[in-house]
């Protein structure tokens, strides 16, 4: 302790270290720069889980989303990855993006994540749809997307090789994500109990990181007697798991009441 002009000042003072506001649990998540969705959905489900937290870091993307667009993301994935909190670890991380993860290759995306973060689980949205289906034990999926004719064959066909079959299928057909950010909530409800009330159809799958779905899960699985997810609902459903977060939330519909598949 030292004494100048009347002021008592103490330095060095001691100090203990703790994970934060992070005991549980460090989620990152890389965002489209013109998403306006995810980070409010993930946070609403969050909430309810304290000591879990969030970090986002924003990419940059043409708003028009065309096959092009999306792959220009790829070399700038790792440097944004490694703007989440650098030096420190991660339980988990995900991408921000479902038409990204299928042009790219979701193994690619995840690779890169993993080269910024080498310690954390790794996640796309289209990643966490294949994973949220085995646990919901649902093959035959209605898919509703925004996307244009060329990024819809996209994803119909990648989920088609990976085991999944697409019986039932609709979009909006827009392409700029601004648009499809804004769509209502009615919007999205009407249309995924159009496409589940069909017979034969075992899940809904809501396909965009843009689509707002997670707080209107439980209400349309209520209705069509099925499982709905989404590409923000799925994947938080998934890094949580991941992070080893298990607590069930069925306010958020039947998949956030369940664990992780067996590998």
């Amino acid at each position: 302790m030292t004494q100048a002009s009347g002021r008592i000042v103490r330095e060095h003072l001691p100090f203990e270290l703790d994970r934060g506001i992070t005991p549980r649990a460090r989620i990152g998540l890389v965002v489209l720069s013109c998403d306006q969705t995810i980070e409010y959905e993930w946070r609403g489900i969050l909430t309810d889980l304290p000591g879990v937290g969030l970090f986002h870091a924003r990419i940059a993307v043409d708003p028009i989303i065309t096959p092009n667009s999306l792959r220009a993301m790829e070399p700038m994935i790792r440097p944004t990855t490694e703007l989440l909190l650098p030096g420190h670890p991660f339980d988990a991380v995900a991408f921000g993006c479902t038409s990204a993860s299928m042009v790219l290759g979701e193994e690619r995306v995840m690779a890169l994540m993993n080269e910024a973060k080498p310690e954390a689980r790794a996640t796309t949205p289209i990643t966490a749809a294949r994973i949220a289906m085995a646990a919901l034990d649902a093959r035959r999926i209605a898919l509703l997307t925004p996307y244009r004719e060329d990024v819809n064959l996209g994803i119909i066909r990648y989920l088609e090789a990976r085991g999944l079959e697409v019986p039932v299928f609709g979009s909006f057909n827009e392409p700029d994500d601004g648009k499809v950010g804004q769509m209502t909530a009615q919007s999205i409800r009407h249309a995924a109990c159009a496409l589940g009330r069909e017979p034969g159809v075992d899940a809904v799958f809501v396909s965009c990181t843009s689509i707002r779905l997670a707080a209107e899960a439980a209400r349309i699985e209520a209705e069509l007697g099925k499982p709905v997810t989404s590409s923000n609902h799925a994947m938080a459903w998934h890094a949580l798991r991941l992070a080893g977060i298990a607590d069930p939330q069925p306010a958020f519909g039947r998949l956030f009441t369940c664990p992780l598949p067996a590998a």
